[in-house]
């Protein structure tokens, strides 16, 4: 058998690499156990749902049943006390309490509250102004101001400025004191300081915390450093692969080094469209050079690679990536495009870049997601952003609210998120969940595997 052409290999190695992460077309071939979890029960209707509609007919009133008993079922499991969901009881709490809803509406813009403040106060009393002024109360007053805003003492800090204005050397000062008593941004924060001390603040913030390091703290960071770090060895793999790849399909070419990877593949803003909420950076492209124009190589497209942690990570960047294809497809296709990458500047004709499509033909055989997750051995089907959709409608949260309160509430109470989900646009990416789900299982693969499909191809 003759060796394949670069592109048939190409092809071949797409083609016959192992999808370990794929699930079914059809839900339908996915049989449902009796000890069903809630959220499987959940997919499963929502895409039967899905199905009817798309064959223009009106889901069945047993489905919607089955929709609102099982969406019961999972609001009571994260209910639950012992291996509960923290952030659902804690979305719960703030639905249910006026001041933790006050507290939590503060504590989002806090962040911004306290670099006003600290603006404010390094103006008055930064320790390089306090070096210039003599030993005495006013530069010991500054200290303590300047203190206090360290420690975040924001009822503190009031009482600093106010106990200032009867010193002699308040002259200077005086304006931007009085602009900082008066700040609505520290009124926010002395308000968010006496809520801090409310026990069922207490117990909001705890659950918070069992979810997650707070944001900020050194738990918070360790946690981003880490993720980075795993985004980082994903992205090596798949680029590793990429590279195999490229030696491979430029060993069985015509012409020497025809194929190359880049890594970190910017965007650039020539293109012209809209590049807001579009993917404008590719973690590894596989180019193809093409022949050269005005005397420079110029490449095309053959493989667009994304690294993820896992499939929840792929399945809430797939709008997004889709988007950027979109957005690559507007290039004019007799220009040629200056990329930015972690490999220098690549020169990508316009022609490539115009023939991308972002329907399923097209992804198939130009974009991967590379996951080196374990598979599981019975899938997860209802994503995670589906799921927290469905616990944070209004309906969900005051029927859990009913069940905190009373301990039994009623499930036809339930109804209005059947009803949104089939008719409501914002509802629209969980009525699709299951189609968006099976789209990224078939774009995934492990890079292992794609590794051993490239040996395979070019034995």
């Amino acid at each position: 058998m003759p060796p394949l052409s670069a592109p048939a290999l190409l092809d071949a190695t797409l083609r016959t690499v192992a999808r370990r992460y794929r699930v079914p077309a059809s839900a339908a071939a996915i049989p449902e156990p009796q000890s069903a979890s809630p959220a499987t029960t959940l997919a499963l209707a929502v895409e039967q749902a899905r199905a009817a509609l798309a064959r223009g007919e009106t889901p069945a009133a047993a489905l919607q049943e089955r929709f609102i008993e099982a969406l019961a079922s999972l609001i009571r499991e994260a209910l639950r006390a012992d291996g509960g969901d923290p952030v659902f009881q804690a979305m719960v709490m703030r639905h249910r309490a006026p001041h933790v809803r006050e507290y939590a509406s503060l504590s989002a813009g806090a962040a911004q509250d306290r670099r006003e403040i600290w603006a404010a106060v390094n103006a008055i009393a930064h320790p390089g102004r306090q070096q210039r002024l003599v030993p005495g109360p006013w530069r010991e007053a500054l200290a303590r101001l300047h203190a206090c805003a360290a420690a975040s003492s924001w009822s503190a800090l009031r009482d600093a400025v106010q106990g200032l204005p009867d010193m002699p050397e308040i002259a200077n000062g005086a304006p931007g004191l009085a602009r900082l008593l008066d700040s609505p941004a520290l009124k926010r924060l002395q308000r968010l300081e006496a809520l801090a001390s409310d026990d069922l603040v207490r117990r909001y913030r705890m659950l918070w915390e069992r979810h997650g390091p707070r944001s900020g703290s050194a738990g918070a960071s360790a946690r981003g450093v880490a993720a980075r770090q795993r985004g980082a060895a994903v992205e090596a793999q798949a680029s590793q692969a990429l590279a195999a790849l490229a030696r491979r399909l430029n060993e069985a070419g015509q012409a020497p080094a025809s194929y190359r990877v880049v890594t970190s593949m910017r965007v650039p803003a020539s293109i012209p469209a809209p590049h807001e909420r579009a993917k404008t950076e590719w973690d590894a492209v596989l180019l193809r050079q093409v022949l050269p124009v005005e005397e420079a190589p110029a490449w095309e497209i053959c493989l667009l690679a994304e690294a993820k942690a896992s499939v929840d990570a792929a399945t809430t960047d797939l709008p997004k990536l889709l988007r950027g294809l979109r957005l690559l497809a507007q290039a004019d296709k007799d220009a040629v495009y200056a990329f930015e990458t972690q490999q220098g500047t690549v020169r990508l004709q316009g022609a490539s870049l115009s023939a991308l499509h972002a329907d399923a033909a097209g992804l198939a055989g130009m974009v991967l997601y590379c996951c080196d997750a374990p598979a599981e051995a019975s899938p997860r089907l209802l994503g995670a952003a589906s799921r927290m959709q469905l616990l944070s409608a209004q309906a969900s949260l005051e029927y859990a609210s009913g069940l905190a309160l009373a301990q039994t509430a009623d499930s036809a109470a339930l109804e209005p998120v059947w009803h949104q989900l089939l008719e409501s646009p914002r509802w629209h990416s969980v009525l699709n969940q299951y189609p968006t789900l099976w789209q990224v299982r078939e774009l995934m693969v492990h890079p292992g595997d794609l590794m051993a499909a490239i040996d395979r191809a070019g034995a």
